[in-house]
């Protein structure tokens, strides 16, 4: 009980944090605010609300999938992510000195699992970062941007947005109040929306159930946006 009245007392200053979400959207999707679209392929990964819904993961899938096609022949992949947690700035390309506090977490585990079948890189400033590394490495066929979806200062070719199956963004609400980092119409950006952590029983009527909350209210860009459900994203990658 105490926890819901506490969210309907913050509900407000969701309301105004949503305002000031939409009104950043706003000013990039009229180009009041500059957008850099990558010469290579940039696929993003990302998702609307704050914590984890999969995207180390399915980054990991995306990688997987590129070497088993040999993508990476004639330069191959890159990932950029922004290097959360680590103790250093600026733009970096992961080597076998780096460390958690000189690239974070996340860039590190990509690095030990996959290097040097790809690169990884890390920087703040994605638009720069992606130019340093087509500088770099001309060869490269495209970058996997992770957790790149509100950075709006890059224009992905393919816009991956996760949602996990336990907190579904259409039923949430904009931080403090909720968890979501903008308004739930942010999800028409995607290009594709990947429902995680699925139940192992998931049944076609529950996804149709799922897809009805989302596409109705127009949270995708109509025919050209997809929608599927990944019951075990680690169990993909495994196999």
């Amino acid at each position: 009980m105490k926890r819901s009245v506490g969210k309907w007392l913050l509900l407000p200053f969701s309301g105004l944090y949503g305002l000031l979400m939409w009104v950043r959207n706003w000013l990039f999707n009229s180009h009041l605010l500059g957008s850099y679209r990558p010469s290579v392929y940039t696929i993003s990964v990302g998702n609307l609300t704050v914590g984890g819904t999969g995207k180390t993961p399915m980054i990991e899938f995306l990688i997987k999938r590129s070497v088993s096609q040999q993508l990476n022949r004639q330069g191959g992949t890159a990932t950029l992510s922004r290097g959360y947690g680590r103790q250093t700035t600026g733009f970096r390309l992961a080597d076998a000195t780096d460390t958690a506090s000189t690239i974070g977490d996340e860039p590190l585990q990509l690095y030990r699992k996959f290097s040097p079948a790809i690169r990884v890189y890390v920087g703040e400033r994605r638009a720069e970062a992606i130019q340093a590394i087509m500088a770099l490495q001309p060869a490269t066929e495209q970058v996997l941007l992770d957790d790149a979806y509100q950075h709006r200062a890059v224009q992905p070719h393919l816009n991956i947005l996760l949602m996990d199956y336990n907190r579904p963004f259409y039923s949430d609400y904009p931080f403090p109040a909720g968890r979501l980092r903008e308004g739930r119409t942010g999800a028409r950006r995607a290009d594709a929306v990947v429902v995680t952590k699925c139940p192992t029983d998931l049944f076609a009527t529950e996804q149709q159930r799922i897809a009805a909350k989302i596409r109705p209210n127009n949270f995708l860009r109509g025919a050209a946006a997809t929608l599927g459900f990944i019951v075990s994203i680690v169990t993909i990658l495994l196999n």
